[in-house]
């Protein structure tokens, strides 16, 4: 079945893309992936707006103001995934991630604003909450390290939330880390067979309680569970189209 599924996505993705094909199931996939990895990070886009600006390249009327932020990195966020597509042949590698996170940030004013690296990792320390993450000193080799170990591993559902803990805790660029890292969780699904994971907002406590099991106790139980979770929630979804 995932073997079908997964054909099924790749054939649908390209023709779909080449057509602008706005009704079906590369569209929904960019507009879910986008809304939700944005979301958790704080967009105040809704799903409605998120659907609008891809579609139409507009935003709908409205009484609040629209924050340039969000609308640049929804954007950015769309680059990103199209970079993905293009780019599945490819090795995972420090410059493809690099390159990912280029097309996401980019178009971005207020990080270009802060000085941030845009398509290279981070010039300076940050945190997730309370916990430091690696140095940008050491970010290139232990990115290394980490990709080197990802490449002898035979791919499964367990490796894949091994690796994205680890790229999680590393935090190699200044900010989109989570962005990047749910793409490139999304990516090597589709590489490997696995039916994708798509993390939803909704489930936004359980995984940051998930990546916080990993950094503080080495267990990735509750990770892996949320992954079949929302792989299950993916494929429930997809279903429609086909």
């Amino acid at each position: 079945m995932n073997k079908d599924f997964l054909q099924f996505l790749l054939e649908r993705f390209k023709i779909e893309r080449e057509r602008f094909d706005r009704s079906g199931v590369y569209a929904y996939t960019q507009r879910l992936l986008a809304y939700n990895s944005n979301k958790i990070e704080g967009s105040t886009l809704t799903e409605e707006q998120t659907a609008s600006l891809f579609d139409n390249g507009i935003l709908p009327k409205s009484n609040d103001y629209y924050r340039a932020k969000d609308v640049e990195e929804m954007n950015g966020h769309f680059l990103m995934f199209n970079k993905m597509l293009d780019t599945l042949d490819e090795p995972l590698t420090q410059e493809l991630i690099k390159k990912f996170h280029y097309e996401l940030k980019s178009g971005v004013f207020e990080d270009r604003a802060n000085g941030y690296a845009i398509g290279d990792y981070k010039k300076r320390p940050n945190m997730i909450g309370m916990y430091q993450t690696v140095k940008p000193e050491n970010v290139a080799q232990e990115m290394y390290l980490l990709l080197d170990w990802y490449s002898n591993q035979k791919s499964d559902i367990s490796v894949l939330a091994e690796f994205h803990a680890k790229y999680e805790s590393i935090h190699p660029f200044q900010d989109g880390n989570g962005r990047t890292g749910r793409l490139i969780l999304f990516r090597e699904c589709l590489k490997n067979g696995i039916v994708p994971v798509v993390i939803e907002d909704a489930n936004r406590n359980e995984y940051l309680e998930s990546l916080k099991a990993y950094r503080e106790e080495r267990s990735l139980f509750k990770l892996i569970e949320l992954f079949k979770k929302e792989q299950q929630f993916y494929f429930e979804k997809c279903k429609y189209f086909m």
